[in-house]
C-alpha cells in the first residue's frame, strides 16, 4: 500500500511515469516504492512542489525550513546528485536532453558543465547504454570498478566498506532495500553526500566533511581521472572530468580552516 505522501507526489506530477521522468529514474523504480525514499525526498519535492513534510512526515515537520542550508550546500547537493545519477545507470533520452541544457561559466566547473552538455547533445541513447555497460558492467567485469574497497585494496567488500557502513549506521543512513550495490559504489557515495549536504539525511554538522575525507577523498578522484581516459569512454570521459573537477573543489573547500 502506497504512503499518502507518495500518492500526493504522483498526483501532482500527473502519474508514476511522469514523476519518474522528472527525477531522472526508471518508471519501475517508482512503481516499486511504498513511500518516497529518504534520499529522493528533495528531488521529488523540487519536481512536484509537494512539501517534504507531506512526502516524509517521519523525517520532516512543517516547521523544518525548506532551505536549512545555504545556497552553496544546495548547489553541492545538486552536483553530487548529477554525478550519482550518471554513475548509477546510463541516461535515457529525456535525461540526455536535460543534460544538453546545462550551462556554465569560465570556471573549471562551468567549463566541465558545458563540455558535458555538448556531449549529451551529440550522444545517442543506444551508444551511451553500450558505453555504460562496457565501462561498469561488462562480460565478467567492466573496464572500471567504481568501488572504494576495490580502489583501496584491490578487492571488493573489504575493510573500507566495513568502516563506511559503521559511519553510515552512526548517522542513521541505510541502503535501500532492493539495491544490490554495496555502499562504497561511487554513485551511492555521491547520493549520500548529496543527502547530507541538503539535509535529506538529518546529520550533525561536519558529517559531510567526515564522510568525504574518510571515504571519498582517498580514492574517488583517481576513479574520475581513470574514467576521463578510459578506452571505452566517449560521453563518460566528460562525466569523469566533471567528477574530477568537483572533487578537487570539495577537497580544497574542506581543507580550509573552519
Amino acid at each position: 500500500m502506497r504512503d499518502p505522501g507518495l500518492d500526493e507526489a504522483i498526483r501532482a506530477a500527473g502519474g508514476v511515469s511522469e514523476l519518474a521522468r522528472r527525477i531522472g529514474i526508471s518508471q519501475p523504480s517508482v512503481s516499486n516504492w511504498e513511500r518516497v525514499p529518504a534520499e529522493r525526498v528533495i528531488a521529488v519535492e523540487q519536481a512536484t512542489n509537494v512539501s517534504r513534510a507531506v512526502l516524509r512526515p517521519d523525517l520532516y515537520s512543517e516547521s523544518t525550513p525548506r532551505a536549512e542550508f545555504d545556497d552553496i550546500d544546495l548547489a553541492r547537493a545538486q552536483e553530487y546528485r548529477l554525478l550519482a545519477a550518471l554513475l548509477a545507470r546510463a541516461p535515457d533520452a529525456a535525461f540526455l536532453k536535460r543534460l544538453s541544457a546545462l550551462r556554465g561559466d569560465a570556471s573549471a566547473l562551468g567549463v566541465a558543465h558545458v563540455a558535458l552538455a555538448e556531449a549529451a547533445e551529440a550522444a545517442r541513447v543506444e551508444r551511451v547504454e553500450r558505453e555504460f555497460f562496457n565501462l561498469f558492467i561488462g562480460v565478467g567485469r567492466g573496464e572500471l570498478m567504481p568501488y572504494g574497497s576495490y580502489y583501496l585494496t584491490g578487492f571488493l567488500h573489504e575493510r573500507p566498506l566495513a568502516r563506511l557502513r559503521d559511519d553510515l549506521q552512526a548517522l542513521g543512513i541505510e541502503r535501500n532495500e532492493g539495491n544490490a550495490e554495496p555502499e562504497d559504489h561511487a554513485a551511492l557515495l555521491c547520493e549520500i553526500m548529496a543527502g547530507i549536504a541538503d539535509a535529506t539525511f538529518p546529520a550533525p554538522a561536519g558529517s559531510d566533511k567526515r564522510i568525504f575525507e574518510n571515504h571519498l577523498a582517498p580514492w574517488i578522484g583517481r576513479f574520475f581521472a581513470d574514467l576521463e581516459r578510459a578506452e571505452e569512454a566517449d560521453f563518460y570521459c566528460k562525466v569523469g572530468t566533471l567528477g574530477r573537477v568537483f572533487v578537487d573543489i570539495e577537497s580544497e573547500a574542506f581543507a580550509l580552516p573552519s
